[in-house]
């Protein structure tokens, strides 16, 4: 153990056990929600499953959308990063690639097509669902604008429309379920987009 000048053991601030905390509620919240989904979900559950005390998850969180949507936004930027590849048809290839395998995980499948479903019937939660999915969206935003940069995309590209082109097939295919989200389809889908937007 290190000591400090005066001879007493370092102090260890609160802040670190804060940041321990924090990440436990949202590791928590990730696990019981693909476990059990967003309905038996209860703040009561976290607090437990994260060994903190309720008022502790509330401290932080107004709402359970609002924590729910935390823990799924802190999990989907570890599974699904924002690549830098050097080209355009290589970011958004690995970034798809990374999209679809969730087709290989059906608890985590249902999981979403859950969220996706709730944010539809209450309004409380709608809102914290269309601020994650737009955070997600803004990663795709990054990845076209930089190909304008390098001149592989004309300026004149309508970023949303093509952010909508890239999304398409991932939600279709996730909620309708005609077809399976195979990243081994994610390169071909790709060279689809940039074959339109090219034009």
């Amino acid at each position: 153990m290190s000591i400090t000048p005066s001879g007493n053991p370092p102090r260890t601030g609160g802040r670190l056990r804060n940041e321990d905390a924090h990440q436990s509620v949202l590791e928590a919240t990730a696990a019981l929600l693909v476990e059990n989904g967003y309905g038996a979900l209860t703040i009561e559950g976290v607090a437990k499953r994260a060994n903190v005390a309720k008022s502790t998850v509330y401290r932080w969180w107004k709402s359970k959308p609002a924590l729910v949507m935390d823990a799924y936004a802190h999990e989907t930027a570890t599974r699904v990063p924002e690549p830098d590849t050097g080209t355009l048809a290589g970011d958004l290839t690995a970034f798809v690639t990374d999209l679809y395998r969730i087709g290989d995980d059906p608890v985590r499948t249902k999981a979403l097509t859950g969220l996706m479903a709730e944010a539809q019937l209450d309004p409380a939660f709608a809102e914290p669902f269309r601020t994650w999915a737009a955070t997600r969206r803004e990663i795709v935003a990054t990845l076209l604008t930089r190909a304008i940069t390098r001149e592989e995309l004309p300026t004149t590209t309508d970023l949303a429309h093509a952010t909508d082109l890239v999304f398409g097939p991932f939600w279709y295919r996730l909620l309708v379920a005609h077809a399976p989200l195979d990243p081994a389809d994610a390169e071909a889908h790709v060279t689809t987009v940039l074959r339109g937007l090219a034009r």
